[in-house]
């Protein structure tokens, strides 16, 4: 009985000191304090899984940065021959062109701006790689950051005729959250609506804190839906639509311990955002 009674406490300790180990960023193994073989066989074959499962994770980190150096490299590799080619095209004199040529260089034109999005969105991808270890955060009041946000896309709305109809609560809702995070949220959600929105787009900001973007589109169905927060997904037929702004969002939401969920009502995309008291 009393071996039994030793041997459930060294389990329990195992158990413990297993728990520890993964929670935390320690090169601890575990120890055994009874002789019992199949205890130490026990603590020995969890102390090998450990070593694999760090080394599996160190190969990981590696990778990791590895990859965002490259696509940070590739992005800034692409930003200078696509701003050359932007101002060359802007210098072109299309007077003397025939009307298929000057479409011609309007496709041209369109497809640089949609590449340099790409590029800018690679960039956007590649700082969010890892951010878990740059998160700084403080008290925010989201009605503000939602506000500066609006208002910097004021021209894009305008560009794309649309007139955004706004409602913020008066209560003033404050999280703690990463502003800068929080910036980038809005901006990757305003700049998805701007791209899917057929001329009608609301933001709608509620007393409980729960922020709601509705726009209307007939772009979009419920298989669609369902991978909206899926990376590099694309729906067909949205304008200049890479797939990447959404999928940053929601990753950048859930870090901020927050909730985002997308709906498809009577035409109407419906994002909703929700950030949890910590």
């Amino acid at each position: 009985m009393i071996k039994i009674l030793i041997m459930k406490n060294e389990i329990k300790n195992i158990c413990q000191t297993l728990t520890n180990i993964l929670k935390s960023d320690t090169n601890n193994l575990i120890t055994i304090s009874t002789n019992d073989n199949d205890l130490k066989k026990l603590a020995t074959t969890l102390n090998k899984s450990l070593k694999e499962l760090r080394q599996l994770e160190l190969e990981y980190k590696n990778g990791s940065g590895e990859l965002k150096s490259s696509i940070t490299n590739i992005s800034h590799d692409l930003r200078t021959p696509l701003t050359a080619i932007r101002g060359y095209l802007d210098l072109i004199d299309s007077h003397n062109f025939t009307d298929k040529q000057i479409n011609y260089l309007k496709i041209i034109d369109r497809k640089v701006k949609d590449l340099t999005e790409l590029t800018e969105q690679l960039f956007d991808f590649s700082k969010s790689i890892d951010i878990q270890n740059e998160i700084k955060k403080e008290y925010i009041c989201i009605n503000h950051v939602l506000e500066e946000s609006i208002v910097s896309f004021y021209s894009l709305f305008k560009e794309h005729y649309i007139t955004p109809k706004i409602e913020i609560c008066d209560k003033k809702i404050v999280r703690l959250l990463n502003e800068t995070m929080l910036k980038r949220i809005f901006e990757n959600i305003l700049s998805n609506a701007i791209k899917y929105s057929e001329y009608d787009f609301h933001v709608h900001m509620y007393s409980n804190g729960t922020v709601e973007f509705k726009n209307k589109t007939d772009k979009l169905d419920q298989v669609s839906l369902g991978k909206l927060f899926d990376r590099y997904y694309t729906v067909k037929n949205a304008k200049k639509s890479n797939g990447i702004g959404l999928s940053i969002a929601k990753q950048l939401v859930e870090l901020c311990n927050g909730e985002i969920k997308a709906k498809y009502e009577n035409h109407y995309l419906i994002i909703e955002i929700r950030f949890l008291n910590d």
